[in-house]
Parts: C-alpha cells; sequence; structure tokens
C-alpha cells in the first residue's frame, strides 16, 4: 500500500509541473484583452493594487507561484476535474478546493473591502490567472488521465501529451504571434458583441469549456499525430477561447471595482 502511495505522488509530483494553461502567450494575451475594456474606475483601482503594474505583468505568476513549496495547496484551484461518465451538474466541489470555488472565494474577498494592501494583490492575480485557467479546454478535463496528461500523443514528430498541446503547443502553431498581435487580430468586437460574451457565471463558463473539452477527446485519442489538419480546426476554438477569457476578465473586475 505504501509502494502504491509513493507511486502516485511521483505520478501526481510530475504531472503536476505541466498543469498550466496556455502558457505565457495566452495568459499575456487574456490580460491584455481586458484591460482593453475596464472602466476608468476599475483601471485606477487596479493600477493602485498593482502599485502601477498591468494585468499583463501579473497575469501568469500563480502559474509559478503553486509550484513553489509554500503554495502547493493552490495547485488543485486552477482547474476542476469531470470524468467521462460525469456531467458538470453531477461534480460536487473539490475538498481541496477547484477553479470555481477558487474564483467565487477570491471575487467575494475583492468585493468585502476589508482585505489588507497584500492580501488584495494576491486576489487579484487569483482572478485574472483563473479566469484564463477557466478558457483552456483541460482545465476541466478528467481526473483519470490528469486532464490529459496521460494521454500520449506526437506532435509534428515529437512526443507530447494532449494537456502540453493545448496549454502551449497549439497557441504557438495557430499563430506565431506576440500577444499584442494576438489581441490585435482576435479581437475586434463591437459592444454588444463584447455584452453577449460577457454574459453568464463562472459555473456557466465553466460548462461551456467543458463541452469544448469533451469534443476535443473524442477527437484526439491516445496515439494521435498531430499535424496542420488538426492546428487548422481547432485555431478558430483557441481564438475564442483566449477572447472570451478576456473580454469576460473585463466583465468581473469591472463589477469587482
Amino acid at each position: 500500500m505504501k509502494i502504491k502511495t509513493i507511486i502516485l505522488t511521483i505520478v501526481t509530483s510530475i504531472v503536476t509541473t505541466e498543469c498550466l494553461a496556455w502558457g505565457q502567450v495566452g495568459h499575456d494575451t487574456t490580460c491584455a484583452i481586458a484591460e482593453k475594456h475596464l472602466s476608468r474606475r476599475a483601471k485606477k483601482k487596479i493600477n493602485k493594487i498593482f502599485k502601477g503594474k498591468s494585468l499583463v505583468y501579473w497575469g501568469n505568476w500563480l502559474d509559478n507561484a503553486s509550484h513553489t513549496p509554500e503554495h502547493e495547496d493552490w495547485k488543485p484551484w486552477h482547474y476542476k476535474n469531470i470524468e467521462a461518465d460525469q456531467t458538470y451538474e453531477e461534480v460536487p466541489p473539490a475538498k481541496a478546493g477547484d477553479i470555481i470555488t477558487a474564483l467565487n472565494e477570491q471575487v467575494s474577498l475583492l468585493k468585502s473591502g476589508k482585505l489588507s494592501e497584500e492580501e488584495e494583490a494576491l486576489a487579484l492575480k487569483m482572478v485574472i490567472h483563473f479566469l484564463g485557467d477557466l478558457h483552456q479546454p483541460f482545465h476541466l478535463g478528467r481526473y483519470a488521465d490528469y486532464g490529459g496528461n496521460l494521454v500520449k500523443l506526437t506532435v509534428f514528430g515529437k512526443e507530447r501529451n494532449l494537456h502540453a498541446l493545448w496549454d502551449e503547443d497549439i497557441v504557438d502553431y495557430a499563430h506565431r504571434w506576440t500577444y499584442t498581435e494576438w489581441v490585435e487580430q482576435i479581437d475586434r468586437t463591437s459592444k454588444q458583441e463584447r455584452k453577449t460574451i460577457g454574459q453568464g457565471t463562472f459555473d456557466d463558463w465553466a460548462r461551456e469549456t467543458f463541452e469544448i473539452c469533451k469534443g476535443i477527446y473524442a477527437d484526439t485519442p491516445a496515439g494521435s499525430e498531430i499535424s496542420y489538419d488538426y492546428i487548422a480546426k481547432y485555431t478558430p476554438v483557441v481564438e475564442q477561447q483566449l477572447l472570451k477569457g478576456g473580454i469576460r476578465l473585463a466583465r468581473v473586475l469591472n463589477e469587482i471595482f
């Protein structure tokens, strides 16, 4: 029994080091889109909290912090696991916390007005990062394969896994753009389009991402060889999810502040 526990711990530690979301460019893009659509009041408040630094500056900070010994308890907050035979509604909040619980808690704390400067900055860093994570399909993946980490693939001849493919590979293969180019090209929305995209709750948005994830699982079994046709098929999905993440982040921040 002890041997099994040790093995599981080792596997989990290996897998969780890869449980990032969208990588640097993806999180930067989401945050930069959000910054375009912040209210004047929200911009002023965020500038004060972050002491002049931007959302983009802090957008990916939580991935690094969550892999330090003192913050390992944050790791489960980046995702919500739903097995193949479950519906979204059937899965209760995880005991260690999950992305929906974390978002609701941090937003509530920010709205309370009772945080210290340091606590307020931390809560804001969590919200901006988790909103990005919420739109990466495999942060609504299955526990059985650690959100796609155990689904082995070949990506342009290199051995990868499904989670890694959707973290960074597919963003880079879709467009070799900087985050500013991503924003310039995909955020050409009208006020009405942004209003429509911004409607809903964290659960609504997670459920939407989960449905996308199910389709990708079905289309990408273990052993798949990923090439140009796959990238072309899913590039619009990547664009859509990054855009939605940014616009929804702006809506949440405008409401908080």
